[in-house]
């Protein structure tokens, strides 16, 4: 098993697994491994926590142990299960050597202690079904516990964790207190969807793992061997980059970028445009409004210097082109929306107003129910209560059956 020397060692055996640190980052995994404490990752989804374990664990030549939380998930999905049908079954087959056992017992006192002399036999290793806490406390070598989206978990597996990380021992009531030889590297990661207890965070070094720069985003791209041109990739890192700055539901990852990286390759793209991203574009955002926005903001991203034309018609947004030749109305009725844009919701009151409007059904509806152009003046529209609504076609029907 080796051992980082420095942090420069981290940096340069990190980088030959394929994973690019900083120095505040390696700086803070060769105190991770000097001063035997956990490591908590914190960050966005996707900027690489989870690497960070796999790739430790590769450069110092340990077995990975991963558990992966969960909502509800108790301890005994991260300690231990006790196989209790092993251990009805062991005791059925020997049932028979138990009567042997206490058959000259002189009373039910001595057969009880006879049992309770052999308790061992019913009650060990043998029935225990070990976890990822558990196994990365009892294993005869040195590992790497990965405890992966902590902030899914429930607040009583942060107690249950509390005298793993602090004491390196785990107490089975059924056999007794497991203590490790070797302490384990263990890093955890969380998303942020929750808080943290203080008690967990104070056992852990603490580091935010955050989107990197533009030029270490690249040197990460470029490891990975997408088989994109490296001007394309650079192009590409730079696009991802203003996509990120859109107030979008999820912001693209690394790994998302590497994947579209990938995925140009594929289709041996030898310029990026903004039809082909756009094409391609549902493999860095996941949500079809994002998506959306995206498409948007991709020629501006492509080439700044470019004219965007808005689409005229409709305004459904399908990116029909231009409608002019329709011309369904004199004016267009405005599309009202709500402000929450997310919902998309449209206020059909304010659509009703908006088209409520005299003279829009010609000579039917608030005009001269005659007929007739020689300047009669237009009747105005009858006033209807606000309950009533903003529009009442009864109200004129009956003016006009009157008339």
């Amino acid at each position: 098993m080796s051992q980082f020397e420095s942090v420069d060692d981290v940096i340069t055996t990190l980088t030959e697994q394929g994973y690019i640190a900083d120095t505040r980052l390696a700086t803070t995994v060769f105190l991770t491994t000097r001063l035997d404490k956990p490591l908590l990752i914190e960050g966005p989804a996707g900027v690489g926590k989870t690497e960070l374990a796999k790739a430790l664990a590769l450069a110092t030549g340990r077995r990975l142990l991963r558990l992966q939380c969960y909502e509800g998930q108790d301890e005994t999905k991260a300690l231990y299960e006790w196989d209790y049908g092993k251990q009805l079954l062991y005791t059925q087959i020997l049932r028979e050597k138990i009567g042997q056992v206490v058959a000259d017992a002189p009373d039910l006192e001595a057969a009880v202690d006879r049992i309770g002399a052999q308790e061992s036999v019913f009650f060990s290793e043998r029935f225990l079904a070990a976890r990822p806490l558990l196994e990365s406390i009892r294993s005869p070598e040195p590992v790497v516990l990965l405890i992966d989206e902590v902030d899914r978990a429930d607040e009583a597996l942060e107690a249950v964790l509390l005298e793993t990380l602090a004491e390196w021992q785990v107490s089975v009531p059924e056999v007794g207190t497991f203590t490790t030889k070797t302490p384990p590297y263990v890093v955890l990661t969380s998303n942020n969807t929750r808080d943290l207890s203080a008690a967990l965070k104070r056992r852990c070094l603490h580091l935010f793992l955050d989107y990197p720069t533009a030029e270490r985003e690249l040197e990460i791209v470029r490891s990975k061997n997408t088989g994109l041109p490296d001007a394309l990739a650079e192009q590409l890192v730079g696009i991802v980059r203003g996509l990120r700055e859109l107030e979008l539901r999820k912001s693209p990852s690394i790994s998302e970028t590497i994947d579209w990286a990938r995925t140009l390759a594929v289709l041996g793209v030898q310029e990026l445009t903004a039809t082909i991203l756009s094409d391609t574009a549902s493999v860095v955002v996941k949500y079809d409004k994002d998506v959306r926005k995206a498409i948007g903001a991709l020629p501006r991203l492509v080439d700044p210097n470019a004219t965007i034309h808005e689409a005229s018609g409709h305004g459904h947004g399908h990116g029909h082109g231009g409608h002019d030749d329709h011309a369904h109305d004199p004016a267009p009725a405005p599309r009202a929306v709500a402000a929450d844009d997310d919902e998309d919701e449209v206020d059909g009151r304010a659509v009703r107003a908006a088209k409520d409007t005299p003279g829009r059904f010609g000579h039917t509806y608030g005009s001269n129910p005659l007929g007739g152009d020689g300047g009669a003046k237009p009747i105005a529209p009858p006033k209807v209560p606000a309950e009533r609504g903003a529009r009442s076609f009864g109200a004129g029907l009956g003016r006009k059956r009157a008339l």
